[in-house]
């Protein structure tokens, strides 16, 4: 049972750090990104390259991989994102719905439709026993990491001038600018954070969750369903949405293998019929 649990955690921390992007996006900056997940899909990639065909180590591949991603964000966003912040969320699904089948047609060519496989260093891998329960390291290393990197962005979010001044610049543009904050800079820095982070979750996943061509059409339902239940309004609803559904869906594959990933679909049904605004969702201003 330990071991289902800390699986479950495991995963939902990857499912945070895959989906805490789209819940900024969405959420603080009202954009509807579906090709977040392209930007994770370039994260692994760019790890397996780095790992299996230059011989980078693990951890390394990490950083490059959070950064690598990060510019492109920054750039796609100075060039084609910033054109649809005006937009209806309809003009933003469909330009972002074909950024993902551009992404997944250029990796297909350039990468082949295989799957693609890392191997991990050693002191990454095996099991370790706690409280009785088998627990593999590198759970406990995805675990660590983004635990970490929930509470750094929780207190950027709320403590930080950066903060401050992007829920300003989110609430009311026009009286920001007039205090002279550049929005335009904070919605840049924002998008290419959310777009790091991804590419980071990208990376971290490669070995969990697969990787292919298809990637970001599999998960694009996991982050919406993660950004649905926990609500828009903060990180701490994505957070442990991502969590009740991580270890719902690793128990509910555990325990009644034949519904497979229905569970996961069965909980969110459940949770908006109790919370329909998501679980740390604001009343309506």
């Amino acid at each position: 049972m330990l071991t289902i649990l800390f699986d479950g955690v495991a995963y939902g921390m990857l499912l945070f750090i895959l989906a805490v992007g789209l819940s900024v996006t969405l959420g603080l900056m009202n954009f509807v990104n579906l090709a977040h997940g392209a930007f994770a899909m370039g994260g692994g990639y760019i790890t397996v390259i780095l790992m299996n065909r230059m011989g980078v180590p693990f951890l390394w591949c990490l950083p490059v991989a959070f950064a690598a991603m990060a510019a492109a964000g920054l750039v796609l966003e100075r060039t084609l994102y910033v054109r649809l912040y005006d937009k209806n969320h309809l003009d933003q699904v469909l330009f972002s719905i074909g950024l993902v089948f551009m992404s997944m047609a250029a990796v297909d060519y350039f990468m082949g439709a295989q799957q693609q496989l890392i191997s991990l260093p050693p002191y990454l891998r095996g099991q370790v026993s706690i409280l009785g329960g088998s627990i593999g390291i590198y759970r406990l290393f995805i675990i660590a990491i983004c635990g970490v990197l929930v509470v750094a962005l929780q207190l950027a979010l709320m403590r930080t001038r950066f903060g401050s001044r992007l829920r300003a610049a989110v609430d009311q543009p026009l009286v920001a600018r007039g205090l002279g904050i550049n929005v335009n800079a904070i919605f840049a820095a924002t998008f290419a954070l959310g777009s790091g982070l991804a590419g980071l979750g990208g990376a971290l996943g490669v070995d969990l969750l697969g990787l292919d061509p298809t990637f970001p059409l599999k998960f694009m339902i996991y982050f919406l369903v993660v950004v649905t239940v926990g609500g828009t309004t903060s990180l701490t609803g994505p957070f442990l949405a991502s969590l009740i559904l991580g270890i719902g869906d690793v128990a509910g594959k555990y325990f009644v293998p034949g519904l497979g990933a229905f569970m996961i679909y069965t909980m969110m049904v459940v949770i908006l019929i109790v919370r329909p605004q998501g679980l740390f969702a604001r009343g309506a201003r």
